[in-house]
């Protein structure tokens, strides 16, 4: 029995993260999109910033929902094996990227944020991508890269890169996951 039990437990830490939902990229995709229309119609860059946190809270709150509702309807633990190697990489870069807003908006570098966002949700999507399908890290080395074009192109640009990122990158990765892996 101690070894079936040994046996069991090296195959689900072996496994992937599949509960990660490709729907749930949409939404969130669409949500970005949403906020990138409203965001580039704002008269600074500041109230923008707003803008871009509101769906910086909606976007998670959609995906949870979107990953437990997959991982319910596919008997997935979402806290064991892979989903608890996610969570433990996924979640640090996020961290990280929330105390530096709050620094960089209290230093008045409002600028730089989008890029440091782009960045961080880019390693943040690769770390815990490790442990998820194989599409998954790729996304997040394209938010790196659109990270780093929006540190080293003109501020008005920011809203549009996010767009393209945060929209695009969540829809055009999230339909080919939902496709291949059960939603």
């Amino acid at each position: 029995m101690d070894n079936l039990a040994f046996i069991r437990d090296t195959m689900e830490a072996a496994g992937a993260f599949t509960a990660v939902s490709g729907w749930g990229m949409v939404a969130v995709g669409i949500i970005a999109t949403i906020a990138a229309m409203i965001a580039s119609a704002q008269q600074s860059q500041l109230q923008s910033i707003y803008v871009w946190l509101a769906a910086a809270v909606l976007a998670p709150v959609v995906m949870l929902w979107a990953i437990v509702r997959k991982a319910r309807r596919a008997h997935v633990p979402l806290l064991s094996g892979p989903g608890r190697k996610f969570v433990l990489s996924f979640s640090p870069p996020m961290l990280v990227g929330a105390l530096l807003t709050i620094v960089l908006f209290r230093a008045g570098l409002v600028a730089t944020i989008p890029g440091m966002w782009l960045l961080l949700y880019g390693t943040a999507v690769v770390a815990g991508g490790a442990f998820s399908v194989k599409l998954v890290p790729l996304m997040g080395l394209c938010f790196m890269l659109a990270g780093t074009l929006a540190l080293f192109t003109p501020q008005s640009w920011n809203d549009w890169i996010m767009a393209a990122a945060f929209g695009g990158l969540h829809i055009g990765f999230g339909i080919p996951v939902a496709w291949r892996h059960g939603g």
